[in-house]
């Protein structure tokens, strides 16, 4: 920021100009306004993002179709159907296995829940929280996040 008075350099934050003394507004008390970014939807991206993880990978085919405009929507449509169509797969197979596969099915039903919770909390906050692997394969069916 420079001084209105002489044009001399101002640090961030200050009520003075350092060279001449002269009062300087400070910036950081007026808030900056963010434009949140638009959504085919017309909900705000976080919720448009909490709802592709409703009901699974199911929301997230829905908001894929759906959802042409938002990177960050976009992301969490496809992290939902990777992960979670992924994690349907792996516990519907495991639910075969004579045995073992009814106690590995619920426990992949369980980590699943607490995966889908912290999903819905991270996106419904507006946050990119990536899951392994399906997080990166979602961020390049997007093209990116930036």
């Amino acid at each position: 920021m420079n001084c209105p008075r002489c044009n001399a350099e101002v640090p961030e934050g200050a009520k003075y100009c350092p060279s001449c003394g002269a009062a300087v507004a400070a910036t950081e008390d007026k808030p900056k306004e963010v434009k949140k970014a638009e959504t085919s939807t017309g909900l705000e991206p976080n919720i448009a993002a909490l709802l592709s993880y409703i009901l699974g990978w199911i929301t997230g085919i829905i908001f894929v179709i759906v959802e042409q405009k938002n990177k960050f929507v976009r992301f969490h449509a496809w992290q939902s159907i990777i992960t979670f169509g992924v994690l349907t797969i792996a516990q519907a197979i495991l639910g075969w296995i004579p045995g073992a596969g009814v106690p590995l099915s619920a426990i992949i039903g369980t980590l699943a829940f607490i995966l889908w919770v912290v999903l819905l909390i991270e996106a419904g906050t507006g946050k990119v929280w990536k899951v392994p692997w399906a997080g990166d394969l979602a961020e390049k069916q997007v093209g990116g996040l930036k």
